[in-house]
């Protein structure tokens, strides 16, 4: 057996001595060996993670929640052992799981994460998602929210009140140290951007599918943000935009037409995206709908002002002139306004960032696990 294959096992909670009596190796298939196993833990005794993407946002939230149960003494199993177990916990990364039968037709307890997608807003999947969340809310053990509006929203669907927990989508600090003089220099400079630019920061996916993206995705409010921009060059000299995540190609080419200059740096490890708010003066957030944004606690942990609409989590974390700025939705003449005013007042913020940063440590995974202590007391057995 190789080492690799052998930590292998042992991660899938299979000891090395019961690997080779099983005859690991091709002698047994992998389904009967795992059944074996599988059969012999405690019913309700693992937890088991579910992303909706290998490679995106929810994807990295889940390995957070590894961690964080890990801490608090919860088992969480492999992945690629969920369809062979029965009476174990299983929760999923996105509410999207609910237009899917076959986790009903399981023994397992679910809990689901529903972070954004109000219904009667125009978005078909949303009504359909929240209308089946009304159907079938008595099959579900738990529910993370990570708003108090999205709170009210799954509370009017007639699930029981404690079975909803408010936990909003953390940070890991230290993927983001604050800003310096020092550090903005050289993150301009290993991104070639000009040290004398005023760099405007929008990381996220906004555009339709997972390819160019040149269809925009409205609720994240790609053409708000444009009408931004184009009000900001007017008003600032050298105005850049730094852009990160996929799909962005409606936003490249309104850019591109308005001959502001911009970069797009597509980072597909998540953990480095902090060096990316380093280069920057401003984060903007022009969406209509969110669960977080994660750019929200991001900017903050980052010494980054932020201005923000009034949306997801921001409404519960943003206090406006106090740590941040926050706009009603569609209102690109405001996101114009405040930007404007975070970047000729930079020298007189220092109060607004500090605490923004205490926001975002209050918010850090670390400081979460009371948070999800509760959440997994009766959904899991430790």
């Amino acid at each position: 057996m190789t080492r690799s294959s052998f930590v292998l096992k042992v991660k899938a909670g299979i000891p090395a001595p019961a690997c080779r009596v099983l005859g690991w190796g091709g002698r047994l298939p992998l389904r009967i060996v795992s059944m074996f196993v599988v059969n012999r833990w405690p019913e309700f005794s693992r937890l088991f993670l579910v992303s909706d993407s290998p490679s995106w946002v929810i994807s990295w939230e889940m390995g957070e929640v590894s961690e964080i149960a890990q801490c608090i003494g919860v088992k969480v199993g492999d992945i690629r052992w969920l369809r062979m177990v029965k009476s174990q916990s299983v929760f999923y990364g996105s509410q999207f799981i609910l237009l899917d039968d076959h986790w009903r037709q399981k023994s397992w307890r679910v809990g689901l994460a529903y972070f954004h997608g109000r219904p009667g807003t125009g978005v078909p999947e949303f009504d359909q998602v929240y209308q089946r969340l009304c159907q079938v809310h008595d099959s579900i053990q738990r529910i993370q929210v990570s708003h108090s509006e999205m709170r009210d929203v799954v509370m009017d669907s007639g699930i029981l009140t404690e079975k909803v927990f408010l936990i909003p989508i953390g940070i890991n600090l230290s993927y983001f140290p604050m800003q310096t003089g020092e550090l903005r220099r050289r993150a301009r400079e290993q991104y070639h951007i000009p040290q004398s630019a005023v760099v405007v920061g929008s990381f996220q996916k906004d555009g339709v599918g997972w390819g160019e993206g040149l269809e925009p995705k409205l609720i994240k409010g790609p053409d708000i943000f444009l009408k931004t921009v184009e009000l900001l060059r007017a008003r600032v000299p050298e105005l850049y935009v730094l852009l990160s995540g996929p799909a962005r190609g409606y936003v490249k080419a309104g850019l591109e037409r308005m001959g502001v200059p911009y970069c797009h740096i597509f980072l597909k490890d998540y953990r480095k995206i902090g060096t990316l708010y380093q280069a920057l003066d401003l984060y903007v957030v022009s969406s209509r709908q969110e669960g977080g944004p994660k750019a929200v606690l991001e900017a903050m942990a980052s010494a980054v002002p932020l201005v923000t609409t009034r949306v997801g989590q921001a409404m519960d974390l943003v206090r406006h002139g106090q740590n941040g700025w926050m706009v009603d939705v569609d209102d690109a003449e405001a996101l114009a306004h405040w930007a404007e005013y975070a970047i000729h007042h930079r020298e007189s913020l220092e109060g607004v960032l500090q605490e923004g940063r205490k926001i975002a440590e209050e918010n850090s995974y670390s400081a979460q696990i009371p948070l999800w202590t509760r959440f997994m007391r009766g959904f899991v057995e430790w």
